[in-house]
């Protein structure tokens, strides 16, 4: 069945980069010369594939690069194409000359599509802070209030780089935090590109009285020991939950595997021995298990993973497939918080969603 849907996705995709690549070649109006056509057919081959290829031959970071702007050109060109071509349609029913309309057309598309990925490297970028007001009906002794800030997806790697990392660390410490928590996807399928840019070192300098915590998402992964990657998180600051919970004061904090993980255990089986009667904090990279939180007596669970979509219409997906796919939701006595993420997957812009940091005042009350 993965193979057929495989085969399948990758029909359509090469039908929609002949698309593009054949609207394009038109538009150039190169002339009929074999050895350019050639040339430009090798180009669009190579760089259509370059994403998946850059991975597949073991993360070669040119390939990577150019896959993942590739990746914002293509979304960007699959929307205007089809809109300009409508156009086309509906102007030659005029008296204007055709090939003057494409050539207006075609730099039309151009400047559109320049704009919109400048607009959505900037939603990339430059994160906004984004404020939530809970209450917690239970007590958490001598704390009253609890300022958490939460960071999700931040994908750290090519171009989540040392930059990002650095502005997200200076944010966060503007924000003094109590607690710092990241509900997974720190990395981007690669710890060589994390270790050699120092993002490491660089999230050392987060300051929160109480400390750093995470769990992992589905792309905190290398072809290593999971053990070992779990090592470089916890030298770069944090502790790392895995299946586990942890009193931190007066909080229960519990931070689960990825739902992807086959090994996965049962939220009662993680907090069968936790002290539920303290406030309890879940980091659970997925928003997909509100009502098993519920059921045990979680308070409040962080979550990331949907992006929001990143880039229009992707969010009508998510609210689809999430009770919560984005921001704030109570059901009983749970809280849920979903993040649209720090950085960003594939391309490197957001269109319809923005990079953010959550920050969480939590009032405690029995």
């Amino acid at each position: 069945m993965f193979i057929v849907i495989g085969i399948v996705t990758l029909l359509i995709y090469g039908l929609l980069v002949y698309y593009i690549g054949r609207s394009i070649w038109k538009w150039m109006s190169p002339g009929s010369s074999r050895l350019l056509k050639i040339l430009y057919i090798v180009v669009l081959t190579v760089v259509s594939t370059s994403f998946i290829s850059g991975r597949f031959f073991g993360n070669i970071t040119v390939l990577n690069i150019i896959g993942s702007y590739w990746m914002a050109i293509f979304y960007v060109l699959i929307i205007l194409l089809p809109l300009m071509h409508v156009s086309l349609w509906l102007l030659r029913l005029t008296s204007l000359r055709r090939h003057y309309m494409e050539k207006i057309a075609g730099y039309a598309v151009l400047v559109l599509m320049l704009a919109l990925i400048g607009y959505g490297t900037f939603n990339a970028y430059s994160p906004t802070v984004r404020s939530y007001d809970i209450n917690i009906a239970k007590g958490a002794g001598s704390l009253e209030q609890l300022d958490i800030v939460m960071a999700s997806d931040m994908h750290f790697g090519l171009l989540s780089g040392k930059d990002h990392a650095e502005r997200m660390v200076k944010e966060i410490n503007a924000l003094k935090p109590d607690i710092v928590l990241f509900p997974g996807d720190i990395i981007d399928d690669d710890m060589a590109a994390y270790l050699r840019q120092g993002i490491n070192e660089i999230l050392t300098e987060i300051q929160a009285p109480y400390g750093v915590y995470a769990s992992l998402g589905n792309h905190d992964r290398f072809e290593g020991e999971i053990t070992e990657l779990i090592s470089v998180l916890e030298n770069s600051g944090m502790t790392v939950l895995y299946d586990e919970t942890l009193t931190v004061g007066d909080l229960t904090l519990v931070g689960r595997r990825d739902k992807q993980d086959k090994d996965r255990a049962e939220l009662s089986s993680i907090v069968q021995n936790a002290d539920l009667t303290k406030p309890v904090i879940l980091l659970d990279h997925q928003p997909n298990a509100l009502d098993e939180a519920e059921q045990q007596g979680v308070d409040l669970v962080v979550s990331g993973h949907t992006h929001r979509g990143q880039v229009f219409p992707a969010h009508l997906i998510t609210q689809a497939l999430f009770e919560n796919d984005w921001g704030y939701l109570q059901k009983g006595n749970l809280h849920s918080v979903v993040s649209s993420g720090y950085g960003f997957w594939g391309p490197p812009i957001r269109l319809g969603s923005r990079s953010e940091i959550v920050q969480i005042h939590v009032t405690f009350h029995e």
